[in-house]
């Protein structure tokens, strides 16, 4: 079957998030997926067949990625296996993508909306900052610190973020070239920093969108590799829009 490796929300070789892609010609089980994952060590790897899309981490199934389900629809694109909108059955629901004429590839996503919530026990500890505030989406747990700067030079100790209950913690600042900033860290699901985060970005669009008065804003994720997400607050659906760049081609024999 057909393995692909692309960078998503990157218009460059090497940046953004790697994303292992799939397409698969018949049903496989479970536990060949988790394996495959773990073999290919990227933070999520897409399993496509026919409109059913799956993600795996190194370690555990997701209900929802997005720079994975970018990917997988760029290699539709990229291939000619699809031209116009296509629609992705997923855990996380129906997702629709479709390319748009400057090349970006754009994906309806649910809007994760986020509520105040108390500061964890040893979070602030864990992250060596001071929160500004803190919220909790459906998935995540939000922290607004004070600065880019300030999540750019961010050092967590990952082992203790691993108490915090939630999939993973975001944490974002306004931005100085862009809208607003993040970086995501998620070491319960396998992933102690995932470089982009499309459905992070579920909940960081409505959050930055109240805060900024705007529905349709640019943040930036500030990983050692970086990458830039287009988003758009409609309701309770979040378009997520970016770049990406395959990188490796070929044929999985195992």
């Amino acid at each position: 079957m057909r393995l692909f490796t692309v960078d998503a929300f990157t218009g460059t070789a090497f940046k953004g998030n790697p994303a292992g892609v799939c397409l698969l010609e018949s049903p496989v089980n479970d536990r060949w997926m988790r394996s495959v994952a773990a073999e290919l060590k990227h933070s999520e790897t897409a399993f496509l067949l026919g409109d059913s899309l799956r993600w795996f981490t190194p370690t555990v199934e997701v209900t929802l990625c997005g720079h994975a389900t970018l990917a997988t629809a760029h290699i539709l694109y990229s291939t000619g296996a699809a031209t116009g909108p296509v629609e992705f059955q997923t855990a996380g629901g129906t997702l629709t993508v479709n390319h748009l004429p400057d090349g970006m590839i754009t994906m309806d996503f649910p809007a994760k909306e986020v509520t105040p919530s108390p500061v964890p026990d040893g979070l602030e500890k864990a992250l060596g900052v001071t929160p500004l505030r803190v919220g909790k989406s459906h998935l995540d747990l939000l922290i607004e610190v004070e600065s880019e700067e300030t999540v750019r030079t961010l050092s967590p100790d990952i082992a203790a973020l691993t108490a915090v209950d939630a999939r993973g913690v975001i944490v974002t600042a306004p931005g100085t070239e862009t809208d607003f900033v993040s970086r995501f860290f998620a070491p319960n699901v396998g992933v102690p920093e995932d470089p982009v985060t499309g459905s992070a970005h579920c909940a960081l669009s409505p959050y930055w969108s109240a805060r900024l008065g705007r529905d349709s804003l640019v943040g930036a994720q500030l990983s050692s590799r970086g990458g830039i997400v287009h988003v758009r607050h409609a309701g309770d659906r979040v378009h997520l829009s970016g770049h990406a760049v395959t990188i490796f081609s070929g044929t999985l024999h195992a």
